[in-house]
């Protein structure tokens, strides 16, 4: 399945809505790829430089930590569906709401019966935490593809951002080919990261 195969994709991108239970997300039949990634990761801002939205956003980027509190639906290329989840483990939200977005998150993975796979996301900047191993064992418990993406790679330096690959794949205990390295400032692999979604989609 190509989904970048637009040649400004962007203008084939529908906002489905911001939904806090399962019961309320649209049925439709067409596939879908989940982000996922502990607060403060970038995923906002990734997504938006996916999809060619830089400048007319259409995933709210903030500053400030836990902002994206539903899951929210996109429709792209009318080929499948992507979904924004909430981000995990921000420290300094209640307790109550952590667990509340946790559950979010690990609902809609178990009951969605369109997912095709997880798009984790990890600071490349630090090494795995104990929230990336929880999510990792939750989703080789539940069968449920994923791939690693690396973000703010541009933070690096070309050493460190070959230190911090090597690192990922010993603690992860997963081959090189199986982590994308990207930028939402620079673009830095975006072909690749749409080449691996595409890799999920395929039947």
């Amino acid at each position: 399945m190509r989904i970048n195969n637009q040649k400004t994709p962007s203008r084939h991108i529908e906002f489905l809505g911001s939904f806090f239970r399962m019961s309320e997300t649209p049925g439709t039949t067409l596939p879908q790829v989940a982000f996922v990634g502990r607060s403060n990761v970038g995923k906002s801002s990734l997504i938006n430089r996916l999809l060619e939205r830089q400048n007319k956003k259409i995933a709210r980027v903030s500053a400030t930590p836990g902002k994206t509190q539903s899951m929210n639906f996109y429709k792209i290329n009318d080929l499948f569906i992507m979904v924004d989840l909430p981000g995990w483990g921000y420290a300094k939200a209640p307790i109550r709401l952590r667990e509340k977005w946790e559950q979010l998150v690990k609902t809609y993975i178990q009951d969605s019966e369109r997912l095709m796979g997880v798009v984790h996301l990890i600071d490349a900047r630090h090494p795995p935490t104990k929230i990336d191993f929880q999510l990792l064992n939750f989703l080789t418990i539940e069968q449920t593809p994923n791939l690693i993406v690396l973000t703010k790679t541009d933070k690096l330096s070309k050493i460190k951002r070959k230190q911090a690959l090597q690192l990922m794949t010993r603690e992860l205990e997963i081959q090189e080919d199986q982590i994308v390295l990207t930028s939402s400032k620079t673009g830095t692999g975006r072909t690749e990261l749409i080449e691996a979604i595409e890799a999920l989609l395929r039947p």
